[in-house]
């Protein structure tokens, strides 16, 4: 586990409330769009896709907040249809997990827990997926950070 502060960063965002088994479809159905605003609007990419979760539950079936993010380098002038937004850093605590989606959770999210639960820090709510080796949905390696947002 790392502490560290997030990048202040500039992303197209889309927005849903769903449940942990939706993420998949929602990020398809999300990603194209914001890859083609950015062609339209002549934005620069300036980092991996990230999904930004608002009290993610335990269950399956439990609906949150999710945010699916692709950073963009700061421009003067935009009015594109997807949601320009500025994310101002936050202090996390990190994990990389490097293996499928299979095990996200069970490998990747559940040793972060355990090793945050040992510790003096306090969730704040939000938690993160970093994209930075995306192999594609069926692939068995992906190299996926893990953020929890933490209390100051």
């Amino acid at each position: 586990m790392e502490i560290k502060e997030t990048q202040d960063l500039w992303v197209l965002r889309e927005r849903s409330c769903l449940r942990i088994p939706d993420v998949k479809k929602s990020a398809a159905k999300y990603a194209v769009p914001i890859e083609d605003q950015i062609m339209q609007a002549g934005l620069v990419i300036d980092g991996p896709y990230l999904f930004i979760s608002h009290n993610l539950p335990k269950d399956s079936k439990t609906f949150f907040d999710w945010e699916i993010c692709r950073p963009v380098k700061k421009t003067e002038r935009y009015e594109g249809k997807i949601e320009l937004a500025h994310l101002e850093p936050i202090m996390v605590a990190s994990k990389v997990h490097q293996g499928s989606l299979r095990t996200l959770f069970t490998k990747g999210y559940a040793s972060l827990i355990a090793e945050l639960d040992m510790s003096r820090y306090i969730y704040s709510g939000e938690s993160r997926e970093i994209y930075h080796d995306w192999k594609g949905p069926g692939a068995s390696y992906h190299n996926i950070e893990i953020q929890f947002g933490l209390v100051r």
